[in-house]
């Protein structure tokens, strides 16, 4: 069209550096930090209108962003995501959130519960609850006590027309003993947790200031696994990170290879300014930060793809979320997370079906559905 177009950086590292990208990079005319991202609309009319030349915001109005949000932006659709905790307070040495986001902040629970209500009259019904920490939940509950995730689940649970939870990301220390049961006796509870641990070396975990040992995880992995014997565990983890050892390198090898995980995110250590991890000294090579990466990511796959293949043969139910017209493709995610694809009609974009999984490839599934006598109507 001949317009010029607005390029705009958001996120965590923007917050903390914004005047620095500014002055590096003119061709930016827009810098927004995660607590504003309610006020972009007015920031982009600001830069449109001329009223102003670039725009940066990146204040900390936590409390007030929520309620700026209108009912309208809430996501419609089968699947949706629920905030209901902001910034952290652990001060891991490689991460900006502490200082990006800012302290803990966890919503009111009257409006956790208003908000869910309101996602099922648009059509959700798996609630996938959100906070940087947000197992670290410790918001205001209706008694005027204070309540925690393993309180807003059960609520949750309680209300018609959500069939499914879930929630991420979560921290070793904030793993409770009300948390962990809730997955043995909620069935909406999905039975699958995005747990990260980062490292399997106590001397690394120390140096990231995780404030947790290995042996604390392998203790929460144990006490999940004998409330759900099934659930299925993903995590994070950090290569290279300043001072790591083969020998600490082999400790997260074998975390992973005890834990099993269905999948996982894997990074080179990468320094984020203002972090004290930047400042350390004893920096892995980044020759030596790829070799690890590769080979905790070639066993990572293998696991993944063979929990994709143990599948085969057996039946999942699976909430369809989206559809692919290309593909006449039905796409959703099995109670343990794992994506996917069955040959259906658009119109069971929604439904909670049975799938018979028949085949398992290295990131997702393949399956039919099971067709049922009462249910053969909506499937023709």
């Amino acid at each position: 069209s001949g317009e010029k177009a607005i390029m705009a950086v958001a996120g965590c590292v923007a917050q903390a550096e914004g005047d620095l990208i500014f002055s590096r990079a003119p061709y930016v005319d827009l810098i927004i930090g995660p607590q504003s991202y309610h006020k972009l609309p007015e920031m982009v009319l600001d830069l449109v209108g001329g009223k102003e030349a670039r725009v940066i915001n990146t204040d900390f109005p936590t409390e007030t962003k929520f309620d700026s949000l209108p009912e309208e932006s809430l996501k419609q659709g089968p699947s949706a995501f629920l905030s209901v905790q902001e910034g952290c307070d652990k001060f891991c040495t490689f991460c900006v959130v502490p200082y990006t986001r800012g302290a803990e902040y966890s919503r009111p629970v009257e409006d956790l519960i208003r908000e869910a209500k309101r996602l099922v009259q648009l059509g959700t019904k798996e609630v996938t609850l959100l906070g940087q920490n947000v197992n670290a939940y410790h918001g205001k509950g209706k008694d005027g006590k204070t309540w925690d995730l393993a309180d807003i689940i059960h609520e949750i649970a309680n209300i018609n027309g959500i069939e499914r939870i879930r929630y991420t990301t979560s921290h070793p220390r904030d793993m409770d003993k009300a948390l962990i049961d809730a997955h043995g006796s909620i069935d909406k509870l999905m039975p699958f947790l995005h747990l990260p641990i980062q490292a399997g070396s106590d001397k690394v975990l120390e140096a990231m200031n995780r404030k947790h040992k290995a042996e604390l995880y392998y203790e929460i992995i144990a006490d999940l696994r004998k409330v759900r014997p099934d659930i299925a565990m993903s995590s994070d983890f950090i290569v290279g990170f300043p001072g790591e050892s083969d020998d600490d390198f082999e400790d997260t090898m074998r975390v992973v290879e005890d834990i099993k995980y269905v999948y996982a995110y894997s990074f080179k250590y990468s320094p984020r300014p203002g972090t004290p991890a930047a400042n350390m000294a004893s920096m892995v090579p980044e020759q030596k930060k790829a070799e690890r990466l590769q080979r905790l990511q070639d066993l990572l796959n293998t696991q993944q793809y063979e929990y994709n293949k143990q599948a085969v043969g057996t039946t999942v139910p699976v909430l369809f979320d989206r559809y692919s017209e290309g593909k006449s493709q039905l796409m959703g995610r099995t109670p343990h997370n794992v994506a996917i694809h069955v040959k259906g009609s658009k119109r069971l974009v929604g439904e909670i079906m049975d799938v018979h999984v028949v085949s398992g490839g290295p990131n997702s599934l393949t399956g039919e559905i099971v067709i049922h006598d009462n249910i053969l109507k909506a499937a023709e």
